[in-house]
């Protein structure tokens, strides 16, 4: 793709992370996509738009949600006929490698090729849950997008093969363990990969056991006792919305009233008058 054509919407969430995403208006003409260190999952995001793929010698016309893979180290070229629009997101080899270990063995990164045209809607669904939280700024921290990434690659590596997230569980140990911790630490950061240290489990399976042991995401019970702790909090009457919102591990008050909205039909005003 031509480079200079390309406009980023919005910076990844962090330099260092596994997962980011950019948002890119391609012009009609010919582009190079050239070799690049990272996958790259792109998701078309405009009406139908007829191109000429160089790769394969054939024209495609994609419509919004079909997705093209390209592998690290892959190349390529095409015409377009018209301008178009696609949310590109970049994952780290390093990510894969490391989430087809953690399954055991039963995934191989070699599944991972160049395809067009995909239709997946769990790839989709993931994406938008991805661009939403970024493009508000990335309220939700790192534990949304490196819980976002690994779902990705989980889905990735699974494209050719059985379902191979297994299902296990956490010992009654290791879940008091990471409960407790996000009890004590509701007001920092909290990433998978923190968490996964705590309950000394692999991040992939801790996301798995977690949801099997309490019928949630980790990220959704994080943010229901986020949630909770603020609604004590605001109740006593002695702090702000915003000192409520900080000690509580929310990137502002309206990210702190919208998943008070979310969960328990209330916001902080709506609580301060009660």
């Amino acid at each position: 793709m031509n480079r200079e054509s390309m406009r980023p919407q919005f910076a990844p969430a962090r330099s260092s992370s596994d997962v980011a995403m950019v948002s890119r208006h391609v012009e009609a003409g010919v582009h190079r996509l050239s070799r690049a260190s990272h996958h790259r999952i792109m998701v078309h995001a405009s009406a139908a738009t007829r191109s000429y793929c160089n790769q394969v010698g054939r024209y495609f016309v994609r419509r919004a949600g079909d997705i093209d893979l390209v592998p690290a180290g892959e190349e390529g070229g095409f015409e377009a006929e018209t301008p178009f629009d696609t949310v590109e997101i970049v994952l780290q080899p390093a990510l894969m490698e490391r989430v087809a270990a953690e399954l055991g063995g039963r995934a191989r990164v070699s599944r991972f090729e160049t395809r067009h045209l995909l239709r997946d809607q769990r790839i989709e669904h993931l994406a938008r849950a991805l661009q939403s939280d970024l493009d508000a700024g990335a309220p939700s921290g790192p534990l949304f997008a490196d819980s976002i990434g690994a779902a990705l690659a989980v889905r990735l590596l699974g494209l050719d093969g059985p379902d191979i997230v297994r299902t296990n569980r956490l010992s009654d140990a290791q879940l008091k363990r990471v409960l407790e911790h996000i009890e004590t630490a509701l007001h920092e950061p909290l990433s998978i990969d923190r968490l996964s240290r705590v309950a000394g489990a692999s991040s992939s399976h801790l996301r798995t056991w977690f949801k099997v042991a309490m019928g949630v995401t980790l990220h959704r019970y994080v943010l229901r006792r986020r949630v909770e702790r603020a609604r004590l909090l605001l109740q006593q009457g002695d702090l702000s919305t915003s000192e409520v919102a900080a000690l509580t591990g929310f990137a502002h008050q309206s990210h702190l009233a919208h998943w008070m909205r979310r969960e328990i039909g209330q916001t902080p005003r709506d609580l301060r008058r009660a």
